[in-house]
């Protein structure tokens, strides 16, 4: 999960950002470390050429210089995020080679379901894409807000109970990532990652029709086991029997999960048997 790895389009022009906002706050950290060191080498008590000013009120030029550095560095900064958020808008599209694929994402507790609304198929905790497609990902809450990131392939977004939130990426190079939630979710928040596999278009195929024949069925009733608060152990495929499952998710007509639930409040504990409750 390396976001200076970048391996897409996206995860190269946040490296980028990244790496322009660092160089610009370097052009005045950098000579204020160097101008420390300068001005206690030049007024030590030993030099007698150090000038010694004990009326010395104000400067313009001081003035100048000590307000025009920060506030250019600023515009610059300013400019660069302006720029970048525009240009890395969610949802504006990614250009790419081949079908473009639709993935629906489903943030539970403490899982991640991956939807392939036209491949009719589903997975849990592996989102399987094709390199060089444009990836058109919906993404929704089944419980809580989270946070979808993949590092390697950019952008951090919000799943939000009760609407839909897009995405749009492409993963450059065949291989296996890395994605996590960003969000502090429950007790199994820590847990809560998925594997990004990016195969060629003809291993994407082979995969959606194996998994089509051979998977699992995922309708309503399976759905309201997933939504329970669990890490799953395995990473399982579904064949989607229900085509609305994920407008029926994002719109709350299947009631979304309960969400965490504190064990132990220290803040808070639990009285003794037998004692009285004090408020």
């Amino acid at each position: 999960m390396n976001i200076l790895d970048p391996q897409g389009p996206v995860a190269a022009a946040d490296k980028a950002i990244l790496i322009d906002s660092i160089a610009i706050m370097l052009a005045i950290v950098l000579p204020t470390i160097a101008a420390i060191f300068a001005f206690a080498y030049h007024f030590r008590q030993s030099n007698g050429r150090a000038s010694y000013l004990p009326n010395f009120a104000h400067s313009g030029r001081i003035e100048l210089v000590v307000w025009s550095i920060p506030t250019l560095t600023v515009i610059l900064l300013g400019g660069v995020a302006w720029i970048g958020s525009h240009q890395l808008d969610p949802a504006r599209p990614v250009e790419g080679t081949g079908a473009g694929v639709t993935v629906q994402v489903v943030s539970l507790d403490w899982k991640w379901l991956f939807i392939y609304p036209d491949q009719r198929i589903a997975s849990l905790n592996s989102l399987t894409v094709p390199v060089g497609a444009p990836l058109h990902l919906q993404l929704t809450s089944g419980s809580v807000m989270n946070v979808f990131f993949v590092p390697s392939l950019g952008s951090m977004i919000y799943t939000m109970n009760g609407m839909v939130t897009r995405l749009e990426l492409r993963a450059d190079g065949v291989g296996d990532l890395q994605g996590l939630s960003a969000m502090l979710s429950g007790d199994g928040f820590s847990d809560m990652l998925f594997d990004v596999h990016v195969v060629s278009q003809p291993q994407f195929s082979e995969w959606a029709s194996g998994v089509a024949k051979n998977g699992k069925t995922l309708d309503r009733k399976a759905y309201s086991e997933l939504v329970k608060q669990s890490v799953p152990k395995d990473k399982q495929s579904y064949k989607l029997t229900d085509p609305l499952l994920f407008h029926d998710i994002a719109t709350q007509a299947i009631p979304p999960g309960p969400g965490p639930k504190p064990v132990d409040n220290p803040a808070r504990p639990e009285p003794e048997s037998g004692a009285a409750s004090v408020r």
